[in-house]
């Protein structure tokens, strides 16, 4: 009876180490805590690449593929914080209390926001248009077109989620202008409420190959008490392309799209 116990007690003990260590393994292949993850590895300095007119490229170079997506957040550059009217700084309250942000719910962002999705956008030049189109993965999976042709904005714009655009490149810089947006999207995660009188300049400067600095000027004097401006840094993912995503299919993110609190572990989601 002794001796059956012992080896009972022996089992159990290494019935127990096994799960440890076959939950250690799980852990080093699907870390929880994002912290935890293996550091993405430090890339080689690449110069930008440029076309035959010797500009930078702000898409992928002749014969690649690639996507840009927006690190981080959008960080105030012109004043300690956001010049808000008071009654939009309630508004942020409000939202970042109850966030049911219309991007989950399928809608097309304008602004920053297009960037800050996990999959990334295509920038696509097309010279022999005279257009420049921002390709949505993620979101809506929908594009935006900037006119390169030299015009001015209509006197009279309806308006729509992205607005009217019109573009120019300065040096190295593409420049783009754009009025006549709709009040039915976040042009951020709710940090910065606009109406449809909103003015919006951005500056997208490819520094090399892998980084891009975004910089938008926000003028909406419905909103706020004067312009401000703030900044996106953008990495590159090479070799990547734009793929079939079905918004409706893909709403992972329930506590910002209904109100309803989920599951999924993101950490596991790779874009």
């Amino acid at each position: 009876m002794r001796n059956s116990l012992i080896v009972v007690v022996l089992v159990s003990v290494v019935l127990l180490m096994s799960v440890s260590a076959f939950s250690q393994g799980l852990g080093t292949q699907f870390p929880q805590d994002r912290a935890a993850r293996p550091q993405r590895p430090e890339i080689p300095f690449e110069e930008a690449p440029r076309n035959a007119e010797g500009r930078v490229m702000i898409g992928p170079p002749e014969g690649g593929t690639g996507l840009w997506v927006g690190s981080g957040g959008l960080s105030v550059t012109s004043h300690e914080e956001v010049p808000y009217q008071p009654w939009a700084a309630d508004l942020v309250t409000y939202r970042r209390s109850s966030p049911l942000e219309p991007h989950t719910r399928c809608k097309p962002s304008g602004g920053p926001r297009q960037w800050l999705t996990p999959y990334g956008a295509e920038l696509l030049e097309v010279p022999e248009l005279e257009r420049v189109f921002i390709f949505d993965i993620g979101g809506p999976h929908t594009y935006r077109e900037i006119f390169m042709d030299g015009r001015d904005h209509p006197e009279d714009v309806a308006p729509s989620y992205y607005g009217h655009s019109v573009g120019r490149w300065e040096g190295d810089t593409l420049i783009i202008d754009s009025v006549g947006y709709n009040e039915r999207f976040w042009m951020d995660r709710g940090r910065s409420p606009h109406t449809e009188d909103l003015h919006m300049i951005e500056r997208l400067t490819r520094a090399d190959m892998n980084s891009m600095t975004y910089e938008i000027t926000i003028d909406d004097p419905n909103v706020y008490t004067e312009p401000w401006t703030g900044e996106l840094g953008m990495r590159w993912m090479a070799d990547r392309e734009l793929f079939e995503y079905i918004c409706q299919d893909n709403n992972f993110a329930k506590d910002i799209m209904i109100g309803v609190e989920d599951d999924v572990d993101r950490s596991r989601i790779v874009p």
